[in-house]
């Protein structure tokens, strides 16, 4: 019998927990989608949202512990990839649990984050340019000053909390390490594959057609590429190796 497996999945900028509810249907079964709720949106819109790295981790962190399943995994995208990150930290300092495997995509290692150009993204022109470029959010939005402005606002608090994330060298994580990357998306091949330096386990990296936002442009294939890596982590079975992307 298949065991079961909680899937945490963390948000990326300027998004909640939403991004991820349609998937409670296109997974398998034995797998629970949990989405992770930021404060500051969702059902915790009244609390004030969370700018500094480490205390967010913190907080997050020490809410999971009293739900943690007995086998769990963490998946996030972009600055949800950092975050998912840095709650493995947190757990494994506190000699908790750890996931059966920390899934991230869309997001260079974390040697290789640029916190300082979250900086240079300011002002509302700015942040329309940056939504446009990644092309994942629906243009009705674009088309809705009120919800426009809630993203803006929320899209602001997280750059600069992507900012405050800086680069410290910690004990490689004891757990697989899976990537997820799009071959059209601005980060480089070389910084996502830094990523094995986080692990000291399995470590796999697989590509999809689609830009920043491959996850959903690739969803069928991403999917059950996602399904299989959790499969292999959960059953111990040997993973293959990363592929190499194709050159442009």
């Amino acid at each position: 019998m298949r065991k079961s497996l909680t899937l945490f999945c963390l948000p990326c900028a300027g998004a909640g927990s939403a991004m991820y509810l349609r998937w409670r249907r296109l997974l398998s079964s034995w797998i629970t989608v949990q989405p992770i709720e930021l404060p500051g949106r969702d059902s915790r819109i009244d609390e004030f949202p969370e700018e500094n790295y480490l205390a967010l981790t913190e907080c997050l962190s020490n809410e999971l512990v009293p739900i943690l399943p007995e086998n769990y995994a963490f998946f996030g995208h972009s600055m949800g990839a950092l975050l998912a990150y840095g709650i493995t930290h947190r757990l494994s300092a506190q000699k908790l649990p750890l996931p059966t495997a920390l899934v991230v995509s869309g997001c260079a290692a974390p040697n290789r984050q640029d916190s300082e150009r979250y900086s240079k993204i300011q002002g509302e022109s700015a942040l329309i340019a940056e939504l446009r470029k990644q092309a994942g959010t629906p243009e009705e939005v674009f088309n809705h000053p009120e919800l426009l402005a809630m993203t803006l606002d929320l899209l602001a608090i997280d750059y600069r909390l992507c900012g405050s994330f800086q680069h410290v060298e910690l004990p490689p994580l004891p757990i697989p390490i899976h990537v997820f990357g799009g071959r059209a998306d601005e980060i480089e091949a070389a910084k996502l594959d830094d990523w094995r330096l986080a692990g000291a386990q399995a470590f796999t990296l697989d590509w999809f057609e689609g830009g920043h936002f491959f996850l959903r442009q690739s969803e069928e294939v991403f999917l059950h590429t996602l399904v299989k890596r959790l499969t292999e982590s959960l059953s111990g079975v040997p993973h293959e190796a990363p592929e190499v992307p194709a050159i442009a």
